[in-house]
């Protein structure tokens, strides 16, 4: 038996003892029955941050409401994915890397990695991704707010008018400083929240990681500042970032495990079908959303709405679930015999995301590489875990960030055609993220079960395009959504993105060898070396390791009737369909810098205050 298999079982088994997790844990269900044709006002598909949190708020309202989800409870799954410190399990780029709450999707054949294939995490249970991310919290940035409601024509999308849908879902608890080490204060602004937010629980960790507090250090280093918190409208800094986490039950705080916690999933109007798949949008002759044909096992039936129908299915799966009811590119749609209903070549097209990389060095601190390979320790840390709610599985081990510009006299010697397309994104927006993580990233087609083994610690930056150029797509294989999309991430397809992703490498290597840092760094760079040191050849090494950072986003995009590739307009109603919604991530007009979930939860919130002010 590996180490890793190991170490899941061990967990697996202490974590659903400690959790109490049994069958019980759906008696608050209202469970809709398989197989029964039924009326609703709302039909959701997809129960992740988007679909669970609009159809709870609905309920709230007594609206009648059926939530369709393909997965099941990922505490009943796989009760691993509520430890924080398990979340590094399963979202590596092997095809073979997964857990079983895991979509697996593979990006195949992808150019911009060296034409490696890549495993491509998404969430299928009821939570959806959140039930499975890094769980970090992080808000957009003024700019980008004030750009979106520009591109969709909506001043409601504003950054001070969305602030309140950001607040209503977030339950803050502020960090407990005086329990964290000294060097690991935490900063944060209390009014970018409101005490009456509910129920998503956002905090601090009480463990913070030994790594970032150097890294911290070696961002001053090389003048990147440090700024009050990442949920005020302002990134451009470094700082210690909030996580979904449960501050008192030290678990993953999803958006199922926040909903499930309030009053709201109980309400006899929210009825949940599990481990059921949409298959089609039923759509009349006067093009309006009737219904959603769906199967439980064998079972078919159809779920029909007097009101409405919202996809919430994500980034992949809500353009599919659009395709195969007839409205995408006519020429896809006919090339796999299916009926035109409505012809929007936006529908698949324009995927934003986000791609890391990044070097590892040798460290004199305890690392998440020890928790990999020590098999005695990691004994220790889930006894400590499960004992007193302390120590590292209390955290996701990815506790600090930071944002920049690509510096001047850096961005001094890009292309002409890299300044002109940088400069769309507007002066707030960062280039670049450093996300600290304490292991070795050399390898990221298992981030655990491929850390070196000679007993050293390892730690990496791994740098972020933020804002990306290179464009992807989601296209579909047949008519049926049991057969997964196509998914065209298309990284670094653009001269831009080579060039930055560049300086970002660059960028990480001159923060590791900061005086910040150097009381803590064990040797020379381990990987890939101080060999590779030509433009070309640091692009070789990116190209050889870069991987998701599971943000893919703006595939059913939000826009102006008169934006050709639009999908929805700025109530996320589909073009050309009464009774038709897309809310999530697929909607945003554009991917916001930094973590989106925070942004799916708000878009939620405002679509469903929409609805409910309007009715």
């Amino acid at each position: 038996m590996s180490f890793l298999t190991t170490w899941t079982l061990v967990l697996l088994a202490i974590v659903t003892t400690a959790l109490g997790i049994s069958e019980d844990y759906l008696d608050d269900a209202e469970l809709g029955v398989p197989g029964l044709d039924a009326s609703f006002d709302y039909v959701v598909v997809g129960a992740g941050a988007g679909g669970l949190t609009l159809a709870a708020r609905l309920a709230q309202h007594r609206y009648r409401v059926a939530l369709v989800e393909a997965g099941d409870f990922y505490e009943l799954k796989y009760p691993l994915a509520a430890v924080p410190g398990a979340g590094i399990i399963g979202i590596g780029s092997d095809v073979n890397s997964s857990t079983p709450v895991d979509w697996r999707f593979v990006a195949y054949n992808v150019p911009g990695a060296n034409y490696r294939d890549l495993h491509y995490p998404r969430g299928k249970c009821l939570g959806g991704s959140t039930g499975s991310n890094m769980m970090v919290y992080q808000r957009p940035n003024r700019e980008a707010m004030q750009r979106w409601a520009e591109l969709v024509d909506d001043n409601s999308y504003t950054f001070d008018r969305f602030l309140p849908f950001f607040q209503r879902t977030a339950n803050f608890t502020p960090p407990n400083n005086d329990i964290r080490h000294s060097n690991a204060t935490a900063a944060f602004n209390l009014s970018a929240f409101d005490k009456r937010g509910e129920p998503l629980q956002v905090s601090y960790p009480d463990f913070a990681v030994p790594f970032s507090s150097w890294i911290k250090r070696g961002m001053e280093s090389v003048g990147i500042p440090e700024i009050e918190d990442f949920n005020s409208g302002f990134l451009l800094g470094a700082q210690y970032c909030a996580l979904t986490i449960d501050p008192h039950k030290k678990i993953r705080s999803s958006s199922e495990a926040a909903f499930k916690s309030s009053p709201i999933p109980r309400l006899m109007t929210l009825a949940l079908y599990k481990k059921t798949m949409a298959k089609r949008i039923l759509i009349n002759t006067e093009r309006r959303a009737t219904g959603v044909e769906v199967r439980t096992g064998d079972l078919i039936y159809i779920l029909r709405a007097t009101r409405e129908v919202i996809v919430s299915a994500g980034a992949f799966q809500s353009p599919q679930l659009l395709m195969v009811s007839g409205i995408g590119p006519a020429s896809e749609l006919k090339e796999h015999g299916i009926e035109v209903v409505v012809d929007l070549p936006g529908v698949g097209q324009n995927m934003w995301d986000h791609a890391f990389f990044g070097p590892a060095y040798r460290v004199a601190l305890p690392t998440s590489t020890r928790i990999a390979t020590d098999f005695l320790y990691l004994t220790e840390v889930v006894i400590q875990y499960l004992a007193n709610r302390t120590g590292p599985l209390t955290s996701q081990g990815i506790d600090f960030l930071a944002f920049e510009k690509v510096p001047d006299e850096v961005r001094s010697q890009f292309s002409d055609e890299t300044i002109r397309d940088l400069s769309w994104f507007p002066p707030g927006w960062p280039e670049i993220e450093y996300i600290p993580v304490a292991l070795y990233l050399g390898d990221f087609s298992d981030p655990i079960k491929h850390q070196p083994q000679d007993g050293a610690q390892y730690a990496s930056i791994a740098g972020a395009l933020v804002a990306p150029t290179s464009r992807g797509n989601v296209t579909i294989i047949s008519d049926d959504t049991d057969d997964l999309p196509i998914i065209n991430p298309n990284w670094l397809a653009t001269k831009t993105d080579e060039e930055v992703a560049v300086a970002i490498y660059r960028r990480n290597r001159e923060i590791f060898q900061s005086p910040g840092m150097e009381p803590i760094i064990d040797g020379e760079e381990y990987f890939p070396g101080e060999e590779f040191q030509t433009d070309s050849e640091i692009l070789e090494v990116i190209k050889d390791t870069l991987m998701t950072v599971y943000h893919a986003s703006c595939t059913c995009k939000m826009g102006v009737r008169n934006d050709s590739m639009a999908v929805v307009d700025s109530q996320a109603r589909v073009f050309g369909v009464d009774g038709l919604r897309v809310v999530d991530a697929s909607a945003f007009p554009f991917l916001p810098p930094g973590h989106p979930q925070s942004v799916v939860y708000m878009l939620a919130e405002k679509i469903a205050s929409d609805i409910i002010s309007w009715d």
